[in-house]
C-alpha cells in the first residue's frame, strides 16, 4: 500500500540558515534537530534538510512515497525500469528509506515508516 507524498526532504549546505528559514517558513520548530538531520512537521507534511543531501548526489528536493513494504516497492519500480540511488537504509528506530532514478533523471524516495 502507498499513502502518497508525506515527506520531501532538501539537500543544504548551511543547515543553521536552512533551519532558520525553513522555521520562519512553516511557523514551527523542528520535531528532530540533529547535526545531520533537522525534521519538520506540518499538517501531516514532514520536511527533512540534509546537510550531507549533496554529497550523495541529491541536487534539488526529493518528494519520499510512504509504503507499506520498501522492499516490494523498490522491486516494482526497479522492474519497471528504475535505477538504484540509494539501497534500503535505517535511519533509525526502523524507518527505511530508499530511492532511486526514472529514466528521466527524477529521484523518487520510498520511505517505510517504523
Amino acid at each position: 500500500m502507498n499513502d502518497g507524498i508525506k515527506t520531501v526532504i532538501h539537500p543544504v549546505k548551511d543547515l543553521a540558515a536552512a533551519k532558520a528559514m525553513f522555521s520562519a517558513l512553516l511557523g514551527v520548530e523542528p520535531y528532530m534537530d540533529e547535526p545531520s538531520y533537522v525534521g519538520f512537521s506540518i499538517n501531516g507534511q514532514n520536511i527533512g534538510l540534509d546537510p550531507q543531501g549533496h554529497t550523495k548526489g541529491m541536487s534539488g528536493p526529493v518528494a519520499y512515497w510512504h509504503v507499506d513494504d520498501i522492499e516490494a516497492s523498490l522491486r516494482a519500480l526497479l522492474n519497471a525500469g528504475a535505477q538504484t540511488s540509494q539501497e534500503v537504509k535505517d535511519v533509525g528506530g526502523g524507518k527505511l528509506i530508499a530511492s532511486v532514478t526514472d529514466a528521466d533523471g527524477n529521484v523518487i524516495g520510498l520511505i517505510q515508516p517504523a
